[in-house]
């Protein structure tokens, strides 16, 4: 007798035990755009997810895939063991796939055609080590159902201007030209503005002081002299 499977029997894993990245600068990259993503997108309906399965076709547990960095707008906040399209109801808006020789076919070819079927707005290439795209930094926007290169290097979803620096992607406010730290960053800028803080703090003392030192020298005239009449 045949046994029927039911969907709740059916296994979504949320790993396969591969590495997250092929080298540390591949995976500095991309811990260091989802940290980024998740800091702008703070207190909005959206979540960043990074290197979790995205499974897009019910019942089919081996119909997945594994984007480096993926947004999705209009979806609860916070992270996931794994990502059910049809559970969510909401299709990445945008994809990050930190690029190398050894997933160049698969990223050009196979995921360029499934996130394009999909329906994922847009699609970005960044070959950190440059091996393989020269200016390291490419992306696709989806026009009548094709994806088109992207010619302005500028994120339409996320409102953000994309540049590459050095071995990371700088992400920029379209409409302020702001840049939004990475971490280390943020902690140089915080340890600049505690460091502000302490000399704003000094300086108040001594003022206070110097203040507290006229004070007693006014006394001590006046003791002598008396109140000064006008």
């Amino acid at each position: 007798m045949l046994e029927t499977v039911t969907k709740t029997d059916i296994v979504y894993p949320s790993s396969d035990g591969e590495p997250v990245a092929e080298t540390y600068i591949h995976l500095y990259a991309i811990l260091t755009t989802l940290e980024v993503l998740k800091q702008y997108l703070s207190g909005q309906q959206a979540t960043v997810l990074a290197n979790k399965f995205m499974y897009y076709s019910q019942g089919l547990p081996r119909m997945r895939v594994a984007p480096d960095v993926m947004v999705i707008f209009d979806v609860e906040p916070g992270g996931r063991d794994n990502y059910k399209i049809w559970e969510e109801k909401e299709v990445p808006q945008v994809i990050f796939e930190m690029t190398s020789p050894g997933t160049k076919n698969q990223d050009q070819e196979f995921k360029k055609t499934l996130y394009e079927q999909l329906g994922v707005k847009e699609y970005w290439l960044f070959d950190p080590k440059g091996e393989w795209i020269a200016e390291k930094f490419k992306g696709y926007r989806l026009r009548n159902n094709n994806y088109e290169l992207i010619e302005d290097s500028r994120s339409e979803p996320l409102k953000l201007q994309l540049k590459v620096e050095g071995e990371l992607i700088g992400f920029y406010r379209a409409d302020t030209g702001e840049k939004l730290l990475i971490p280390q960053e943020l902690a140089e800028a915080l340890q600049q503005k505690e460091t502000e803080l302490q000399r704003k703090e000094t300086e108040l003392q001594q003022q206070k002081e110097k203040v507290s030192e006229m004070e007693s020298l006014l006394e001590k005239y006046r003791q002598q002299f008396g109140d000064l009449g006008e």
